[in-house]
């Protein structure tokens, strides 16, 4: 009975820590391989009409609704085994997620019915950049209302409706659509060319400027929301440990610039996903362990071993399926789209 019973203790402790970095793989997976996609529609109304508009959507079309399995995964995940803090947030962010969403259906149905419009065409340009617009803004919006933490009674939310618009989640919203615009152009420097890929690598830039203040802003207000992130940046011995993510972070930058100058084409795409999954790793380091900020850390919203047990068996499954498929898909669809936009991959 007592080592059934330590046995039991250990489970409790380490399966929220992996279950924690399950998700944390989802939701990143998400927000790097579908904001290149939400980045292309970003972009997209800039773009020439005709050729280029074409020739940018065919470049995503194949793998877009593929990438979103990774937005399910976090979202089943959080529900199947972080139920608490599932019930606490999506009442926190109904407003954001609803508008989020809806942004998806409006970006989905212009991927459908844009090639076969004709006379309604612009119509459908426009929801597809809207679309996306709108979908990054609001995933930017939950992203500044995790930062700043919930009001949480016992176990459910108590704060008001309107609790995640506030400046600071509007300026998280801001940065995610510089960010999503860095990762749409870059993706268009390395899956066109031309005209259209010397036109990516000016938005690249622009939106390398704008994602880069955007995070110098967001990092020098971060100390001013009351929690303890400040502390865990700036105390000794924490900071020999972190010093080097905003290091590297300037480097990337640097290194973004000097690809696109240099005119290589996979680089600049490969550097933003690593400035994205540098950020990615400093909100980690800034919340961990908490999965409803300050309130509630991953051991208090886990449920029972058991569940995470049983849970754990289908991702076991469902995510290395799903990684095939995402490796496999992007490997079929390699190289730089047609320039006569007819829908060819060079390889």
């Amino acid at each position: 009975m007592l080592g059934f019973g330590m046995e039991y203790a250990g489970a409790a402790f380490w399966l929220p820590l992996v279950w924690s970095a399950l998700l944390g793989l989802a939701v990143a997976m998400y927000v790097v391989i579908d904001g290149f996609d939400l980045g292309v529609g970003i972009l997209f109304t800039a773009a020439r009409p005709g050729n280029w508009r074409d020739r940018m959507m065919l470049s995503v079309a194949p793998i877009w609704d593929g990438n979103e399995t990774w937005l399910v995964l976090g979202g089943g995940g959080l529900f199947a085994v972080f139920s608490v803090a599932y019930a606490i947030l999506l009442p926190a962010l109904y407003l954001p997620l609803i508008l989020m969403l809806i942004a998806l259906i409006f970006r989905g149905v212009a991927f459908e019915f844009r090639f076969k419009a004709d006379r309604s065409q612009p119509v459908w340009d426009y929801a597809f950049h809207y679309g996306s617009l709108v979908a990054t803004f609001a995933q930017g919006l939950v992203l500044g209302a995790f930062v700043q933490g919930f009001k949480v009674e016992g176990r459910g939310f108590a704060g008001g409706t309107l609790d995640w618009l506030t400046p600071f989640s509007v300026m998280t919203g801001i940065g995610l659509v510089c960010g999503y615009g860095l990762l749409g152009a870059t993706w268009c420097v390395m899956k066109t060319s031309g005209e259209l890929e010397i036109w990516a690598r000016l938005k690249a830039r622009q939106f390398l400027a704008g994602t880069v203040v955007s995070m110098a802003i967001v990092s020098a207000w971060v100390p001013f929301l009351g929690l303890d992130i400040q502390a865990r940046w700036l105390s000794w011995p924490n900071v020999l440990f972190v010093a080097p993510v905003p290091v590297v972070t300037a480097l990337v930058c640097l290194g973004i610039l000097k690809a696109l100058a240099e005119g290589r084409s996979v680089a600049p795409f490969l550097l933003s996903i690593a400035l994205f999954l540098l950020g990615f790793l400093g909100l980690a380091i800034s919340l961990f362990p908490y999965i409803v900020p300050p309130a509630m850390t991953i051991w208090q919203a886990a449920n029972a071993v058991s569940a995470l047990q049983f849970a754990l068996v289908g991702y076991a499954v469902v995510m290395p399926l799903t990684l095939a498929y995402t490796a496999y898909a992007y490997w079929v669809f390699r190289g730089k789209v047609a320039e006569d936009g007819a829908g060819g991959y060079g390889h």
